[in-house]
């Protein structure tokens, strides 16, 4: 769910969601150099986009009393049933904790959760960690996480996460410490989203203590993460103390307190990073990459990402409903150029809509397999022309939203309006508060008269599947009321599929044809982004933040 810039309440799949979003943008960092170097993997094609990810920042020298970190928005709720945005996820992944742990490397490993089989083909059970304890002293029991995942059943919950467990039929205590998940059909991701927000755990009895006031400021968060919910201040900060009762070593937290910094103006958050008012902050404005790979007050980090720019094609009535018209419409886009000028050739034109680390679970000759056989749109404007003239174009309107987010957003919208007219049509472009942007994600009506709008789609799970999923008939996130048969059964067979290989075949399957058929239009992907201050280190930049205690791991820097 992310945006260009922050992410709309249906995800942080990246849909120009606030003001502050734009900000976000992407945060890339031209590195001039190619290098390599522990914990770093170089990017990109020529010493001139080329950037690195990196695995690990280096190891604290010590523990630090507190450090201070920016986010572009405050939080609007850390009910872990309504966090589907950057802002709540990266605090609450600190806090609250699910039964698997997406890892920083996109692994999932056992959390809350010590194990868990698969007996039957629609049954999970799960054998919870004993020992854990609640930031109030009780003990996490198998109630506790029946509870909690329940909450997602619930309409009166209108839990972010509901689709997820669409296919579930009830969740049930088995055992004090065994919890049994019980499916209508099989379903492949299921137990994969548990790493993720879906698998949150907290205290029944916080959550009926508090029931609609749950997660607000006055109330917070009763759960097992390595920090503890402290104090939050509306419109100024939140702030997490160390909880000294963890269960995991490994990630007990470096530092004895996090205050989040709610700072919307971008300028004002690349100040506050330079002048060391705070230690660091994800989602680095894009405008101030060049600025930041100079200073002296930290460093600024890429990492692994699941995230594409796509132009969603959201009225199949118009011209953009015969599929030749989609293609030539994103052979004329000039995506290298975007990159260029947008961010500063950081990032890799996208051939799908998905990153290919989403395929690290198949086998090497499979991904590229998969990557052979993908259809390919290299910019051609003539081409391009030639197959709109033949679809019929004619000088038809094309309106495209947009928000005046940052340069980034601008510079898309600017570029495919170009390709639009190069292809001869006539588009229009429709600047719309932040707000109203927000609502093409949410709102069908408001979706009424626009062919075209922005997102930046992340997956909350290393599987494919959480994107082509969207975009099936029945799916709230098919903006366009896209369709194809062939499509749903792919990845109906998918979803069934528990065997490797037929799951990604499957999953192949369903992109060639959403590739082909192009409902949604990929232009780039881009890595996370994180600065750190001289007087922190020890993050893993990924976009695992979001359900991993990143925060835990930063300590005192040498």
């Amino acid at each position: 769910m992310s945006p260009a810039t922050s992410g709309t309440p249906l995800r942080r799949r990246s849909a120009i969601r606030n003001a502050a979003a734009a900000a976000l943008a992407a945060g890339m960092l031209l590195v001039t150099t190619a290098c390599t170097g522990s914990g770093t993997t170089t990017q990109g094609r020529g010493a001139a986009t080329a950037f690195q990810l990196t695995d690990k920042t280096p190891a604290p020298a010590g523990d630090v009393d507190s450090f201070t970190w920016s986010i572009y928005a405050e939080p609007t709720t850390l009910d872990y049933a309504h966090a589907y945005d950057f802002p709540p996820n990266q605090i609450l992944a600190n806090v609250c904790e699910s039964l698997l742990r997406w890892n920083p490397d996109l692994t999932t490993s056992p959390n809350l959760a010590t194990s868990y089989t698969n007996p039957t083909p629609t049954t999970w059970v799960y054998q919870i960690r004993p020992g854990v304890r609640f930031h109030d002293g009780t003990t996490l029991t198998a109630d506790d996480v029946v509870a909690s995942l329940r909450r997602n059943l619930d309409p009166q919950t209108a839990s972010v996460w509901a689709n997820p467990f669409r296919n579930v039929k009830s969740v049930d205590r088995t055992g004090p410490l065994e919890v049994t998940v019980t499916l209508t059909q099989p379903d492949s991701t299921f137990n994969k989203y548990l790493a993720a927000g879906p698998g949150t755990v907290e205290s029944a009895a916080t959550l009926a203590t508090s029931g609609n006031d749950y997660g607000n400021p006055q109330t917070g968060v009763n759960c097992t993460g390595p920090f503890s919910f402290g104090s939050w201040t509306s419109g100024q900060s939140l702030t997490l103390e160390r909880f000294g009762d963890y269960w995991n070593p490994e990630l007990k937290a470096r530092s004895g307190r996090v205050k989040f910094v709610f700072l919307n103006d971008a300028t004002t958050r690349v100040n506050a990073f330079q002048s060391g008012e705070v230690d660091g902050g994800w989602m680095v404005p894009a405008d101030a990459y060049a600025a930041l790979r100079g200073t002296a007050a930290g460093t600024l980090y890429f990492g692994r990402n699941t995230t594409v720019a796509d132009e969603v094609v959201s009225n199949l009535k118009g011209p953009l409903g015969d599929a030749r018209v989609r293609r030539a419409l994103l052979m004329a886009i000039d995506r290298e150029g975007i990159l260029k000028a947008g961010v500063g050739g950081v990032g890799e034109v996208a051939h799908s809509l998905v990153t290919d680390n989403l395929w690290n679970d198949a086998p090497a000759a499979t991904r590229e397999a998969i990557q052979r056989d993908l259809p390919r749109y290299p910019y051609d404007p003539a081409k391009a022309k030639a197959l709109a003239a033949e679809a019929g174009v004619n000088g038809q309107k094309v309106v495209i939203a947009t928000s005046p987010l940052d340069s980034q957003t601008t510079i898309i919208t600017q570029a495919v309006a170009q390709a639009a007219t190069a292809i001869g049509l006539k588009p229009q472009i429709d600047s719309v508060s932040a707000e109203k942007y927000s609502t093409l994600f949410t709102d069908p009506a408001a979706r009424e008269g626009v062919d075209l709008f922005l997102t930046f789609w992340n997956t909350s799970i290393a599987d494919p599947l959480d994107m082509y999923g969207v975009l099936r008939s029945d799916a709230f996130s098919n903006y366009g009321g896209w369709s194809d048969p062939a499509f749903d059964a792919a990845v109906d067979r998918a979803v069934a599929a528990h065997d490797p290989a037929e799951h990604t075949a499957a999953n192949a399957e369903a992109q060639r044809i959403a590739l082909r058929e192009l409902p949604w239009l990929p232009l780039y992907t881009q890595p996370v982004s994180v600065f750190l201050g001289k007087r922190i280190t020890g993050v893993q930049p990924s976009i695992a933040y979001l359900y991993y205690p990143w925060a835990a791991e930063i300590g005192a820097s040498g």
